[in-house]
């Protein structure tokens, strides 16, 4: 670790290489599982798919846990895309991590569920019946959690699971990250945990590497907490904590 400090109440820490960010985190989630583990018969987690999360998610698929006794979520969805489709977020992480380990049980978004509205619901009552102990999450380049974009986060939204629309910025990171080919081919809706969803779960662990982030960082960490910059309410949760690496920490 470059280094460590605390902004509010989250702390950050950099590291000099996406590697060494990734298998820190990594670190800490598994470290805060067992922790957990000797006091809960199931600890619920609530994972993000993105290219960001890749050396995170390795980390975890080459940890010895006792993932039996864990619950695995995702935090949001592509509205329409084909089932079998590797920009799904579900696909990702069953690819990157859920298919690696023995989870409990994972429980998938449906995307592609007949009513989008009561596939929201049918969600947040899960996230009801098995409340969220840790959520690990990335920022999006316009600050997004999840698919909480500015145009639609709320602080204080009364629902745990909604439909969104994407805004420009958002499906044009989808490009940069090489998920899509072009921002046509980006789904306009999604399905997204909302951000009382995600700020509900005791522990939050949050990897931003690479040079696209730098903005998002920034903003995060210096801008109003305020729905016009969605990641900087993790300033306000109790046990948050930020990984950066070299690049992601630029403007720092």
């Amino acid at each position: 670790m470059i280094r460590e400090f605390t902004t509010d109440k989250l702390q950050t820490k950099i590291y000099a290489s996406r590697t060494a960010m990734g298998e820190a985190a990594a670190s800490a989630v598994i470290a805060r599982i067992s922790e957990l583990l000797a006091s809960l018969d199931v600890v619920n987690i609530i994972f993000a798919a993105a290219p960001s999360q890749n050396e995170f998610l390795a980390a975890l698929g080459n940890s010895t846990l006792d993932w039996s006794r864990v619950c695995a979520f995702h935090m949001d969805e592509y509205i329409g895309l084909s089932a079998d489709a590797p920009q799904g977020f579900g696909n990702f992480l069953k690819e990157k991590l859920f298919d690696k380990l023995p989870f409990a049980a994972v429980h998938y978004l449906n995307g592609n569920a007949a009513d989008p509205s009561a596939e929201c619901k049918r969600y947040a009552a899960l996230l009801q019946q098995y409340p969220v102990d840790i959520v690990c999450m990335g920022i999006g380049e316009n600050g997004h959690l999840a698919f909480n974009d500015p145009p639609v986060a709320d602080f204080n939204d009364a629902q745990l699971v909604k439909i969104v629309e994407l805004d420009q910025a958002c499906r044009q990171q989808q490009v940069n990250d090489g998920c899509f080919a072009t921002i046509g081919l980006v789904p306009t809706h999604a399905i997204t945990l909302t951000i009382p969803a995600l700020m509900a779960a005791q522990y939050i662990y949050c990897m931003v590497p690479g040079p696209t982030k730098a903005v998002a960082v920034f903003n995060t960490l210096h801008q109003d907490i305020v729905e016009q910059y969605p990641s900087t309410i993790l300033r306000r949760h109790d046990n948050a904590v930020l990984y950066l690496d070299e690049l992601s920490s630029g403007m720092l």
